[in-house]
């Protein structure tokens, strides 16, 4: 059973930076790919950046590009998710999400998730 457990998130100010972290469990398979997704109130959930485990390629949403960036522990099987200069539309909740075999960019542009995280909150406001 495939399972991933968020941590990090909380509040900070416009401008500021903050890392999310994802550990993977239950699967000991090499290609998996994780990756992060946000919800904020009355909007589609967007897939934010995704990475393939076994050869670390990324995939990034446009709005976050240059701000974000993903990168992965294989021995913890986590990942990271840096988020620099942060913005108010940042705000939102944020999943980590695993898919056993898929593309980084199939998985954040097309929702292939296999296992979704409880989701923790991150609110950019002065």
């Amino acid at each position: 059973q495939l399972q991933v457990v968020e941590s990090g998130g909380g509040l900070v100010q416009p401008g500021g930076s903050l890392r999310l972290s994802c550990a993977a469990s239950g699967s000991t398979l090499d290609p998996y790919t994780i990756g992060w997704f946000r919800q904020a109130p009355g909007k589609d959930r967007e897939g934010v950046s995704c990475i393939r485990k076994f050869d670390g390629t990324t995939f990034y949403a446009d709005s976050v590009k240059g701000r974000f960036t993903i990168s992965r522990d294989n021995v913890n099987n986590t990942i990271y998710l840096q988020m620099h200069s942060l913005k108010p539309e940042d705000t939102a909740v944020y999943y980590c999400a695993l898919h056993p075999f898929t593309t980084a960019e199939r998985m954040c542009r097309f929702s292939t998730v296999a296992s979704w995280g409880q989701g923790t909150q991150v609110t950019v406001s002065s």
